[in-house]
């Protein structure tokens, strides 16, 4: 019978079980049966097939691997089985401690099955009559959130079961590193790691950009309801196996002897390595050496008893089964517990939740307080107060809270963002990935914007910090920026404890000062979209090298202009327009014209150029300085002098500026042979005469 003339029903049913063939063979057993063409063409007719009718399209059809451009939700679910983390160990010898109390606890002889412990995101599925239902994330052990539509584009994820069982089978989503490292380079906030991409993947509000993302899944676990035939873990590897699932085969089993593992891993069908209890130590120090080796990430090794009929009779605590333990290949770089989370608000109304964790050294310095980033942020790490958290950090400066380590005994849910603003109760609004207060008089806007303003990096008005602004917001006397150039501070200040005459006369001086700060630092004291000192200096230098020029733009919605200049692309082109069309922007601006600020670009100074003594040479910058607070001024100089710069030490970053407290970028420029300057050699360079050739010591050996 030729296509056309075959039943809808009846083909979409057969194409349906071919495909199901095929991308079995493909994603699960890695041997494709057919050519991606025909792959594609059987696909694009079912789809053909569906779109005309679409009360036929089967529950399991191959078509949802492609996902949706519907908007998901993903609502709360409770586990129906335990989704419990595991005891920890981080030496060998501690797990063989473990198996041998195990054992005796039981009085009999044990089996063991060892596997790795896989970095990616706990997934539970959840299998009615073979028909996968509900794919849920780990939450707090007892709820998570329904991520169905896009745990289905994941091929290896079997939609329909060869046998009609209600299973909940658990595993592992993860990211294969050369995968991690190739969609890394496109994001426009890079991830730290593949775990975190895959879970941010995961919860994705479209489940047609989950498919574009070539996640995979290793399932370790399965609780059938009801009798079930099995008698031990393997036998529940090998049946999950027979049912479509991909199992990560770097297991192994170990018994009293090799000739006993051997046995029963043939009877199961299972491939692993059969080993005896005294091949253990060796086991693991050959899988701590071959882990930088594996295409995907593992942070060590899972230890189960075998017997099924055993880990009932252990049973398990709050917290963890008894009859399981994880051994870590290495310790955490910090370990703490979130005891809080805060909401702070920024100078643009964007609320920023801050997690208050138990104090930690990490890196040379003590960590109290974590940036949270977003909701999604935090929805991806499923944390809650009172998880115990790993944490870094990044760029050997900014702290991070890398994962969830151990959740919380209370029972607390992912914690979420309030509905309204706790500085002026204005409700919250989300713009993209993250939530705002659209009050632009809320209390802590203003109290941001004006230490924003008066900042050292920005406008380093001299005697005016936090602690006086503060002051004077509390007193009424502060409410926008202008306001700095108008108060009478003398009439306001004079009977307020704390502000002497001496005291009133600096404030005075300094903002008098911070007049002939340039047009470039008054821009960037605006606090405009996410303009900061790099994309101020690209657009002076592009031309545009007055107010008038950029509001000019912002009236004609230019943003072709703005993403013609080098580096600036269509994202930042629209924050900048649309925050200098804001309308409190432009009255603030037009009043601190009046007032005398500088908006204009002054014209080039005839004094001679800076020597480009650094020319050539990139510079990164770490510690803290005596003279260059903050760590920008010393940026500017070496910029002023031809050099690059860079927050990074990598393998093109020639010197190394050291000041006080530099952690692991002054380890890691030793180990590259990176030239290392302290602050006051770096003086003397800035002062020195340059005549006729560069310093000897700035083209060669600096010292520290």
């Amino acid at each position: 019978m030729n296509t056309d003339e075959q039943d809808p029903r009846q083909e979409i049913e057969n194409l349906s079980d071919l495909l199901r063939t095929y991308q079995r063979a493909y994603y699960v057993d890695a041997r494709p049966l057919v050519s991606d063409l025909e792959y594609d063409r059987l696909f694009d007719r079912l789809q053909e097939l569906e779109e005309a009718h679409p009360h036929l399209r089967l529950p399991d059809s191959p078509s949802q691997r492609v996902g949706s451009d519907l908007s998901s939700e993903f609502p709360e679910v409770e586990h129906t089985i335990p989704v419990l983390s595991l005891d920890k160990a981080y030496a060998s010898g501690e797990v063989s401690s473990w198996m041998i109390k195990t054992e005796a606890k039981v009085s009999q002889e044990l089996s063991f099955v060892v596997e790795e412990k896989m970095d990616g995101v706990s997934i539970v599925l959840y299998y009615e009559k073979g028909l996968l239902v509900r794919a849920v994330t780990r939450g707090n052990g007892m709820v998570g959130n329904d991520v169905t539509a896009n745990l289905k584009t994941i091929a290896s994820i079997p939609l329909r079961l060869p046998e009609e069982v209600d299973v909940a089978v658990r595993g592992e989503v993860f990211l294969p590193k050369e995968e991690f490292l190739e969609l890394n380079k496109r994001m426009e906030t890079p991830y730290a790691n593949p775990r975190n991409l895959a879970a941010g993947t995961i919860r994705r509000i479209k489940s047609s950009e989950v498919a574009k993302v070539p996640l995979r899944i290793y399932v370790y676990e399965g609780f059938w309801s009801g009798d079930h035939p099995f008698t031990d873990h393997i036998s529940i590897l090998s049946t999950l196996a027979s049912y479509g699932f991909s199992l990560n085969s770097n297991i192994a089993l170990f018994c009293k002897s090799r000739s006993d593992a051997l046995q029963r891993l043939e009877k199961a069908s299972l491939a692993g390595e059969a080993l005896s209890f005294a091949d253990f130590d060796s086991y693991v120090i050959k899988h701590t050496g071959q882990r930088s080796e594996l295409p995907y990430e593992i942070d060590g090794l899972v230890v189960k008893v075998n017997e099924l009929s055993v880990r009932e009779t252990l049973g398990y605590t709050e917290r963890h089964p008894r009859w399981a333990i994880a051994y870590k290949f290495e310790s955490p770089q910090a370990q703490t517990v979130v005891e809080n989370i805060d909401v702070q608000v920024g100078r643009t109304g964007r609320i920023t939740p801050v997690a208050r964790v138990a104090p930690v050294l990490v890196g040379g310095s003590t960590v109290s307080n974590i940036t949270l980033h977003n909701q999604p942020y935090i929805d991806m790490l499923e944390l809650a107060v009172g998880d115990i958290v790993e944490i870094s950090k990044r760029g050997d400066v900014i702290p991070a809270v890398e994962r969830v380590i151990e959740k919380n005994e209370k029972g607390n849910k992912v914690w979420k963002l309030p509905l309204l603003c706790p500085s002026c109760s204005t409700p919250l609004v989300i713009r993209g990935a993250h939530t705002f207060c659209p009050n632009v008089a809320c209390p802590d806007q203003v109290s941001s914007r004006l230490k924003f303003f008066a900042g050292k990096a920005q406008m380093d008005i001299d005697s005016f910090g936090p602690e006086t602004i503060t002051t004077l917001i509390d007193l009424g006397l502060l409410e926008d920026v202008p306001d700095i150039y108008t108060l009478d501070y003398e009439k306001a200040l004079s009977d307020t404890p704390g502000f002497g005459e001496k005291k009133i006369a600096a404030i005075k001086a300094g903002v008098e000062k911070s007049k002939g700060q340039s047009f470039r630092r008054v821009l960037v004291s605006l606090g405009i979209g996410e303009i900061g000192k790099k994309a101020a200096d690209l657009l002076v230098g592009s031309g545009l090298t007055s107010i008038d020029d950029l509001l000019e733009i912002a009236d004609k919605d230019d943003v072709e202009t703005l993403t013609t200049i080098k580096q600036i692309g269509p994202k930042s082109a629209r924050l900048l327009i649309d925050g200098l069309n804001d309308p409190a922007m432009r009255v603030r601006i037009a009043q601190l014209r009046k007032l005398g600020l500088q908006f204009e670009e002054a014209e080039a100074s005839e004094a001679p150029p800076l020597e480009q003594s650094f020319a050539s040479q990139t510079w990164c910058v770490t510690g803290s300085f005596v003279h260059f607070n903050p760590r920008t001024l010393a940026l500017e100089e070496i910029e002023k002098r031809g050099g690059r710069t860079t927050s990074s030490v990598t393998g093109k970053t020639t010197h190394l500026l050291a000041g006080s407290g530099a952690g692991s970028k002054l380890a890691q420029a030793t180990r590259l042979g990176v030239k290392i300057v302290n602050e006051e050699r770096f003086l003397t360079l800035l002062k020195e005469e340059k005549t006729n050739q560069k310093s000897e010591d700035v083209q060669g050996e600096f010292s520290f």
